[in-house]
């Protein structure tokens, strides 16, 4: 070992010095900045120290060292008062001034003290116990860190599952069953057995995603046939055993360049439909139909049982959305959810793509006769005297709040309930009518069979946040605490606010009360003095943002993270936009979103994954704004918002490193227990094995929680199978406890709801999911997977 004079020792500890010299002027100049903005005075000191102890060390002096363990010791004591005893938190104060504390330590005994050397062995046990130390904290990084445990949650009361029997094997809507709730009265795959789950077959449609595309289908299973669609609007059938292709059909959609994908189709059944046509009516072409959207604005519809056009369906099996639309920016809206298809009308919105322009397309909602395709009803917000198509020369009202997601419907109450989106553009709303204003981020309650409103309930006033309501509405009848139900509309928001209504009157079940919320903003817009909080309910990942809660993976990022907070403008919940850089938290990316709920129906929980990264955003002036040329225009970025007077420049609020600003978790699944309305348990989903600062895939599974995308489902032996989040894996959890149980590497992320079903030809029961990448990596995919347990 060289002498402690060597050149190379010598050399060794002025680098060290040098760096934590560095470390120290960092911190001194940014924590001196972040005092003058009113922020914590640590960063400051600890960087006075640093620099004085990196100084010491590379001129050779043993004080050096000991100021350097001051300084580690002072941080953890601060650390413990600012984040308390949170593990991630504590992680980020503490982790990479540990890291360098173990060069400190073992370069002890060739520093200079007039009391004498300090010995190699103390110094190594020192540097030991703190590697030790490190690896301890690693390995608890990679070990779930709950937000909440069932440890404490008193025995579930369940309440009644609502509509009509659905054959147990089959998953005949979107959400299951026409409540939403994603539950499978299916006990084959239990939380004894699950671990012994395997990938039974593979299908491939043969259309990787690029661009904005997205692979995010849920298929539908009836009766041994599984039947899906591709991004482009293609149909296939596949063999619920093999997976095998059965048929495929192409409508030979027009391109869409803007936001293509198919989260679902639909499935009307003549045989058990009292609506049929009655004996001797010509007879229908297809018996069986398989009804879908496509990305050029149409429904298609073809024979389930050879994928052949229906003929007798508009025309030859194809209908227009376009009709009564106008013909002004008319590539801006296509559908992208599912088709509702109930009695015997299919029950279509659409996807309005945000911020673009003033006069987008119409959200009208509309139904079509199954049969025919003739349009049976129309609900026009802008104008509710039109009730079908618009007098000729007329069209529906555009810029409407549209209808993107996926309803759901009671059929003995004669209701289909909306999710409403928000009139574009979403971040101005100065133009915006007495109807935009009524019907925005709502739920709407219409009469299935002649489209007129019965109620609405409105989540967020004057919406310029884009917090639409993205998820189907839950059905589902809830314990009243006294031996009865009530009948529940549950519907969770991009806020992470969660409304239980009476599905019959719209009328909170659970209380909601009005709050007063931040004022301000840019010139010539209105706002809201009060929103709406479901304080009757858990809400979810809302805890304000404080400088406190800005995260990073070293204290470095962590302290321009808290500059960035201190100097943008952030008063909570709905802080108005404004041409000051303003922080929204919860973001637009939810809270909750098009995922949507489950609810084991026989036991009372409901879950669902959340998403929790603020994004900033800064109004720039129309002239400003054009005179720019600033790129974008969609869900994330800058947009112009044409027709009005400002422009937007948007994005998350990162990290230097690339990570987001506030302490994890990014993403959690939760149950709440509907007969006590509590959260029973919270757990963190996702890890950052392929994800990482910068870009760059850590490869390790540290379950910090990442933003997710896609929903839950449940089943009745106690299981939720859930995809949705930045790695690759595929988990099933325990329902009760959220203890994960099993899990499955993927080819690529998964960003769709699964389904589970049981083949009547080999009375196995499947899991599957589609996967086709996600938005954290660039592998995309197109396959489709089943999982079962071996024969």
């Amino acid at each position: 070992m060289p002498q402690p004079n060597s050149v190379k020792v010598g050399a060794a500890l002025y680098v060290l010095g040098a760096l934590i010299v560095l470390v120290g002027l960092f911190m001194l100049a940014g924590g001196a900045w972040l005092i003058a903005l009113g922020g914590s005075w640590y960063f400051a000191l600890a960087g006075i120290g640093l620099l004085i102890a990196g100084g010491l060390i590379a001129c050779r002096r043993l004080s050096g060292a000991g100021l350097y363990v001051l300084v580690f010791g002072c941080s953890a004591i601060w650390a413990a008062f600012d984040a308390g005893r949170a593990f991630w938190p504590l992680f980020s104060r503490l982790f990479a001034l540990a890291v360098l504390a173990v060069p400190v330590l073992l370069a002890m005994p060739a520093l200079n003290s007039t009391r004498g050397r300090v010995p190699r062995s103390a110094a190594f046990t020192l540097a030991g116990l703190c590697v030790i130390a490190l690896g301890a904290t690693l390995y608890a990084a990679l070990q779930p860190q709950p937000l909440q445990t069932a440890e404490n949650a008193v025995p579930a009361v369940a309440g009644k599952a609502v509509g009509g029997i659905q054959p147990a094997g089959d998953w005949r809507y979107f959400g299951r069953t026409p409540s939403g709730t994603r539950h499978a009265e299916l006990d084959q795959i239990t939380p004894a057995n699950v671990a012994g789950l395997k990938l039974a077959w593979t299908y491939h449609t043969g259309e990787v995603p690029s661009g904005s595309q997205g692979h995010v289908v849920t298929p539908l299973h009836v009766n041994g046939v599984l039947y899906g669609c591709t991004q482009s609007s293609q149909l296939f059938a596949l063999d619920a055993d093999t997976g095998k292709e059965l048929w495929r059909f192409n409508p030979k959609a027009q391109a869409n360049n803007v936001y293509p994908r198919c989260r679902g189709v639909g499935y009307h059944d003549d045989t058990a439909n009292v609506s049929a046509p009655a004996s001797g009516a010509p007879r229908a072409a297809c018996t069986r139909r398989i009804i879908a959207t496509t990305v050029d604005a149409h429904i298609v519809e073809v024979d389930a049982d050879t994928g052949k056009a229906c003929s007798d369906f508009g025309d030859n099996g194809s209908v227009s959305l376009r009709m009564g639309m106008g013909s002004d920016h008319q590539d801006l809206y296509f559908p992208t959810a599912a088709p509702t298809v109930v009695r015997d009308l299919i029950v279509v919105g659409g996807l309005v793509w945000d911020n673009q322009t003033v006069g987008e397309p119409s959200g009208v909602v509309r139904a079509f006769n199954v049969h025919t395709g003739a349009l049976v009803w129309a609900w026009d917000v802008g104008d509710p005297s039109i009730t079908r198509l618009p007098p000729e020369g007329q069209h529906y009202t555009p810029g409407t709040p549209n209808v993107w997601s996926t309803p759901a419907f009671d059929e003995t109450l004669g209701l289909i309930y909306l999710p409403t989106g928000n009139a574009t553009p979403d971040f101005w709303g100065g133009e915006r009518s007495a109807a935009d204003d009524r019907y925005s981020s709502s739920i709407v309650a219409l009469d299935i069979a002649t489209g007129r409103e019965r109620w609405h309930f409105q989540t967020t006033h004057h919406d310029l946040w884009d917090y639409d309501v993205p998820s189907q509405p839950a059905l589902y009848d809830v314990p009243d605490g006294h031996g009865g139900t009530l009948p529940a509309l549950i519907q969770t928001t991009k806020r992470g606010q969660i409304f239980m209504l009476d599905r019959r009157t719209g009328t909170p079940i659970a209380k909601v009360e009005e709050r007063p919320v931040p004022q301000g903003g840019v010139a010539d817009e209105r706002l809201s003095p009060t929103q709406p909080y479901s304080v009757g309910m858990p809400s979810i990942g809302t805890e304000p943002l404080t400088e406190a809660r800005m995260w990073g993976l070293t204290p470095l990022d962590q302290l321009m993270c808290r500059i960035e907070f201190r100097r943008a403008r952030y008063e909570g919940e709905f802080t108005p936009p404004s041409e000051r850089l303003t922080i929204q938290y919860p973001s637009w990316l939810g809270g909750m979103n098009w995922g949507s709920v489950s609810i084991a129906e026989n036991l009372g929980y409901m879950i669902f994954n959340d998403t929790r990264v603020p994004i900033w955003n800064r109004m720039v002036s129309r002239e400003a704004y054009d005179k720019a040329s600033l790129a974008g225009g969609g869900h994330e970025g800058n947009a112009p918002q044409r027709g009005t007077p400002w422009g937007i420049e948007q994005g998350r609020f990162l990290s230097p490193l690339g990570v987001p600003c506030q302490q994890p978790p990014y993403g959690t699944i939760t149950a709440i227990d509907l007969a006590t309305r509590q959260v029973a348990w919270s757990m963190p989903l996702g890890t950052t094995e392929q994800t990482g600062p910068l870009g760059i895939a850590t490869h390790l599974p540290m379950p910090i929680g990442m933003p997710t995308r896609g929903g839950p489902i449940t089943t009745s032996s106690g299981l939720i199978f859930v995809g949705a989040s930045q790695d690759f894996d595929f988990r099933a959890l325990d329902v009760r406890t959220g203890r994960q149980l099993w899990k499955a590497r993927l080819p690529v992320g998964a960003e769709a709801t699964p389904m589970t079903y049981v083949s009547p030809r080999s009375g196995r029961q499947y899991v599957v999911i589609s996967a086709g990448g996600n938005s954290a990596t660039t592998q995309k995919g197109d396959y489709v997977l089943a999982f079962a347990l071996p024969k």
